[in-house]
Order: structure tokens, then C-alpha cells, then sequence
């Protein structure tokens, strides 16, 4: 992440995730349903990959674009198909 603003955003949204998650050890605390604690895990792995999209937007608008520009193409390439294949484990 190069860009102050995206630093931000990414960080804010994870602190948002880190507050989910204690939210769902306070569920199971509690002894809410499992129906419930279910709903917040799919929330919390909904926002974990939209913070992943964002990333993977800013990688490819950054570290993508200006290897390529550089001449590393075929180097940027193959860490970007590595940096997909770990992004779709997430799924």
C-alpha cells in the first residue's frame, strides 16, 4: 500500500473487522444461537474479502501498473497470479 488514503481506508475497515470479532467472542460467551453467531461469521468473511478487494484494487492501480511500466512485466505478472491465488482461498 503506497498511498496514505488507502492506508486509511484499509485500516478502518479492518478495525471495523477486529470489532466484529469481538463481537462474535461476546456472542459465544453469551450463548447466543448458533443461527446468530453463523450470520456474524458470514458478515465478518464478507467484509475480510472486500478488504481484500480493495487491496487487490490497490495493488493492481500501483504495484502492477508501475512494474510494468518499469520493464518487469513478466516478474510482475507472476506475482500477481500469486497474489490471486492466495486472494481466492479467502472464498
Amino acid at each position: 500500500m503506497t498511498h496514505n488514503r488507502d492506508v486509511k481506508a484499509v485500516t478502518n475497515r479492518l478495525k471495523r473487522i477486529e470489532g466484529q470479532v469481538r463481537g462474535l467472542i461476546k456472542m459465544i460467551e453469551d450463548d447466543k444461537s448458533c443461527e446468530e453467531i453463523l450470520i456474524q461469521i458470514g458478515s465478518v468473511k464478507a467484509a475480510l474479502h472486500k478488504t481484500g478487494q480493495v487491496v487487490l484494487e490497490d495493488h493492481l492501480s500501483h504495484c502492477v501498473l508501475d512494474g510494468i511500466q518499469e520493464g518487469q512485466g513478466e516478474e510482475t505478472l507472476k506475482k500477481l497470479n500469486s497474489a490471486l491465488e492466495q486472494f481466492s482461498r479467502l472464498v
